[in-house]
């Protein structure tokens, strides 16, 4: 990946490696290491839930992952151009009962002149799955980079 720091405007290159850092930042689980990527005034509209700020950032992410155990995830870029990428992704988690699902969604994401996230505007469906039904199955944190992305898995 490249050293310097991926800023706007984004090449099909740094988009992809923005998508994949992100990526890698969700599935390592650390709120307050993640929130670093927002802006201290982020605005994220994720379900129902609107965040405004950082620090707003880092306590929805903390109560996400209380809620989703055993979060993985995959992102893939569909499209960007200046500052802004839009990504398609699915997870996998489990409740507090063992019940799995498989979480879709699409982001829009915006980035300031420094690449930090501005705005984050995220949809997302839940299907319940059977364990057998998993896809995602390495050890906690990043995906391998042999691991098969949302295309290649047919999702």
């Amino acid at each position: 990946m490249n050293a310097r720091p991926l800023t706007p405007p984004f090449t099909e290159e740094t988009a992809r490696q923005k998508v994949r850092l992100a990526e890698d930042g969700w599935n390592g689980r650390n709120p307050a290491k993640v929130a670093l990527a927002y802006t201290e005034d982020t605005k994220w509209r994720n379900r129902t839930s609107f965040v405004n700020g950082r620090a707003e950032a880092e306590a929805f992410l903390i109560g996400k992952w209380d809620r989703e155990l055993e979060y993985r995830l995959i992102k893939e870029m569909w499209a960007f151009t200046g500052n802004r990428i839009a990504v398609r992704y699915a997870y996998e988690w489990h409740d507090d009962s063992g019940n799995w699902f498989r979480s879709y969604g699409n982001e829009n994401w915006e980035f300031n002149q420094d690449g930090l996230m501005e705005n984050r505007f995220s949809s997302i469906n839940d299907l319940p799955i059977s364990e057998a039904e998993r896809k995602f199955r390495w050890p906690l944190g990043p995906r391998p980079a042999d691991h098969p992305g949302l295309t290649d898995l047919g999702l």
